[in-house]
């Protein structure tokens, strides 16, 4: 860590202590867990994204949107949270942060211990009916997958991208899987490219932020809507505001301190000050 990223969590911690701490953290901080961000170095920027008008109308794209997501959701799955994780999870028992909204969909915060999260993106653990309703485990509809379609593998090396999938290189004679309760539609629980955050998915993350006493951006560029609402917010309440983030963000002229650098660095060195 520089001198000069050293004396700004520095800052940070004092602009935080004492202080309720609601977290707002996006792909950048699971790159350290093999998992790849949108934007900034290494980034793989996706040319199509699935958009939720798409995977309704489009049975092809349905189509190759599973077999990617089958074959991507076994190497996702197997991520492990990392530091950055593993420290707010522990801030959090020690009743530092209130609480972690996140972007991701990848489940790591949860499985670091943390127990207050909002994810406003969803999540790939869950699948569901868009006629009945019905909500399904991942695994379990992986295992449907494979019955279905026998042939399919799972490589060895995969092309990740950030929300669990990959591209694969044919989907032609996948057998798409369908409700086992009604015969309907199934979609992971996520917000595709384009789709609005459900109002009340938003609503528990702006709540968790009013009983907070100050924000840190973590790993997120805030290019998302979503994210951008929700600085705004602290920003009009004029609460201290830290952005940690290799490249720059949207809100880095409102932040108090802009700390340039890996969450993987400053997020323990900030659990270990405040501590």
């Amino acid at each position: 860590m520089s001198a000069e990223l050293a004396d700004g969590v520095e800052r940070s911690a004092e602009l935080l202590r004492g202080r309720r701490i609601a977290v707002l953290t996006g792909a950048g901080i699971s790159t350290d867990s093999g998992i790849p961000a949108y934007r900034g170095e290494g980034a793989r920027t996706r040319a199509d994204p699935m958009t939720g008008q798409r995977y309704l109308a489009d049975e092809a794209a349905r189509r190759r949107y599973w077999v990617g997501g089958h074959l991507g959701w076994r190497a996702f799955a197997s991520a492990q949270p990392n530091g950055a994780h593993l420290a707010l999870a522990q801030m959090e028992r020690d009743d530092l942060v209130s609480g972690i909204i996140t972007q991701n969909v990848d489940g790591l915060h949860l499985r670091a211990g943390s127990s207050h999260v909002v994810e406003v993106h969803g999540t790939m653990r869950r699948v569901l009916c868009l006629r009945c309703g019905q909500v399904f485990d991942r695994r379990d509809i992986a295992t449907q997958i494979e019955e279905l379609n026998p042939w399919i593998t799972v490589p060895e090396n995969i092309v990740l991208n950030p929300d669990g999938d990959v591209a694969p290189e044919s989907s032609d004679g996948f057998v798409v899987p369908a409700c086992t309760v009604c015969g309907g539609m199934l979609k992971p629980d996520v917000v595709f490219f384009g789709e609005f955050v459900p109002p009340d998915r938003f609503r528990a993350a702006e709540s968790m932020l009013r009983g907070s006493e100050a924000l840190i951006v973590a790993g997120s560029s805030l290019v998302v809507n979503s994210g951008v609402r929700l600085v705004e917010r602290a920003r009009r309440r004029g609460i201290p505001l830290i952005i940690v983030n290799r490249e720059p963000t949207r809100a880095d002229p409102w932040a108090h301190v802009v700390l340039t650098g890996g969450t993987g660095d400053v997020i323990p060195k900030l659990q270990e000050l405040l501590r």
